[in-house]
């Protein structure tokens, strides 16, 4: 086991991978900005390295500032946690060069899933189910490009290969609109992710957000640890998730389970990592992977057992994956609530001094954040300050948990977006379970209609 991790990011996460390696034995070093000298991490770590100003060009993005704490700490690995540099092949590769283990996959396996048309070839070839689409990149010629839209049928959506977070996509209804929009997609990928390819796939009208989470290690090991459900989004951001995914039979997700294990051994992967699906029509259709730890690993830590976080620094420092298959039991049902420093229905960021924090507790509540009151939410960031999760025996019995969780959680002296989620834990169509990706956008839109009425 390491001797001590850099844990190169901020927030609950910076906080999540203290925590993990103090259980561990683990000593620990939080890098910070100028602007989060005070967090509750940054005093809580073992050792502690300011890397620049505020903006995260700066710091959290300033690989040389990184590296260099690590030398100047001795510490031995590197944990990226998420966002920021977590799937940023060349910093793993560059921590690697500077003799520091890299808490993730190695950076050949990141570049494989980080563009999406080599990780789809990748997927098909070990059966892992796809999108209908083009296969590949999407040629310079018009007529060829007609051709593929014409056999995947439309509506179909154009993508770029280096994209992510809902960014660089385009969704075309007519033969008309289709160069037009692949010329667009493609001058937009080129200046966003520095990659002008573009791919074509099937745009499914109503699908469900549903993932996978993978654990494998640098033996060729691999189990996965069911699903979850992260259909309420609002502008490609996840809000609010689950697990398990509601309505969906144990042997459809046994069968894609399955196949994203297989797919871990075969591109040799090390670490967490997450497999995203668009399900509709009982089948599941893979679009991208996340090669780093997600936001919402804690409802499958909830219903599994398993620490995740622990879990990678383990694999990243060469022990065998001790899981096989059989001894992963789902139980229960957990459910994330995402709390953000945002007004609740124009979610504005709402950054400022916390005067008031009172997390909720009681059977089945764990709140993972590094707020507290006298704490400031620095503009410079990601306005989530913390996850509210609340783990049952059933779905309903998660549900009333989280209820009473929302109710006694009081934030004051910024603006949160609890009262949305309190107004969804009483939404009819979240308590059925199984809602679209689109469906909270939808109910935001007939929302703002009404309030304009």
């Amino acid at each position: 086991m390491f001797g001590k991790v850099l844990i190169a990011n901020r927030g609950e996460i910076a906080l999540r991978i203290l925590r993990a390696c103090r259980e561990l034995g683990v000593k620990t070093v939080a890098v910070h900005s100028e602007a989060d000298t005070e967090a509750k991490y940054v005093k809580l770590a073992d050792e502690s390295v300011c890397i620049g100003p505020a903006p995260s060009g700066l710091s959290y993005l300033n690989v040389p500032a990184i590296i260099s704490a690590a030398e100047v700490t001795d510490a031995e690995a590197i944990h990226p946690g998420y966002g920021f540099l977590s799937e940023n092949a060349d910093f793993a590769e560059r921590v690697e060069m500077s003799g520091f283990a890299f808490i993730g996959p190695r950076p050949e396996t990141i570049r494989l899933m980080g563009d999406k048309v080599s990780a789809k070839h990748a997927m098909r070839e070990a059966g892992v189910p796809c999108v209908p689409g083009s296969e590949g990149a999407l040629p310079d010629d018009p007529v060829e490009i007609t051709k593929i839209a014409r056999a995947v049928g439309y509506p179909i959506i154009i993508k770029a290969a280096g994209g992510g977070g809902g960014r660089g996509m385009r969704v075309v209804h007519t033969e008309a609109a289709l160069i037009n929009a692949v010329h667009m997609t493609r001058a937009e990928a080129g200046a966003a992710f520095n990659n002008p390819t573009v791919y074509m796939e099937k745009y499914l009208e109503n699908p469900r957000h549903v993932e996978i989470q993978v654990l494998s290690d640098a033996h060729r090991n691999s189990v996965y640890l069911g699903e979850r459900d992260c259909s309420m989004q609002r502008r490609h951001q996840k809000v609010i998730e689950e697990a398990p995914a509601p309505g969906i039979p144990a042997r459809l997700i046994t069968r894609v389970g399955d196949r994203c294990a297989e797919a871990c051994r075969r591109i040799n992967y090390r670490g967490a990592g997450t497999f995203e699906f668009l399900f509709e029509n009982g089948e599941f259709y893979f679009i991208e992977m996340n090669t780093r730890v997600q936001v919402e690993h804690p409802v499958t830590e909830q219903i599994t057992g398993v620490d995740i976080v622990q879990a990678q620094i383990r694999v990243a420092a060469g022990e065998k994956l001790w899981l096989k298959q059989r001894d992963v039991i789902i139980r229960g049902h957990a459910i994330e609530c995402r709390i953000n420093a945002e007004d609740p229905f124009k979610f504005t960021p709402s950054p400022g001094r916390i005067t008031t924090w009172h997390p909720p507790g009681g059977p089945g509540i764990r709140v993972d954040s590094h707020a507290y009151a006298g704490y400031t939410v620095p503009p410079h960031y990601d306005s989530m300050i913390g996850k509210i999760i609340a783990y049952g025996d059933t779905r309903e019995q998660a549900i009333r948990r989280m209820r009473i969780a929302l109710s006694e959680t009081m934030v004051e002296g910024i603006k949160t977006n609890i009262p949305l989620h309190q107004e969804l834990m009483l939404d009819e169509r979240f308590i059925i379970g199984g809602t679209s990706i689109h469906y909270l956008e939808e109910k935001l839109a007939a929302k703002s209609e009404v309030g304009k009425g």
